[in-house]
């Protein structure tokens, strides 16, 4: 059972950096491409690390 942990928890700590890092981002910016903010706020949430992804990649409006 340790040897799990050993190969999940990179993936969890990964998982979960991303979604706070595009939370955050997704906080500041005022508006964001292709869908609704909130639209993109569940995706990020939902999706684990394709979610954030998608957003970085799709979602960012630049200022």
């Amino acid at each position: 059972m340790d040897e799990r942990w050993l190969l999940i928890a990179p993936l969890a700590i990964l998982q979960l950096g991303l979604m706070i890092f595009a939370l955050v981002d997704w906080a500041r910016r005022p508006r964001t491409r292709y869908l609704d903010r909130w639209a993109w706020l569940v995706i990020i949430v939902i999706f684990s690390i394709l979610g954030p992804v998608a957003y970085f990649l799709l979602g960012r409006e630049e200022e």
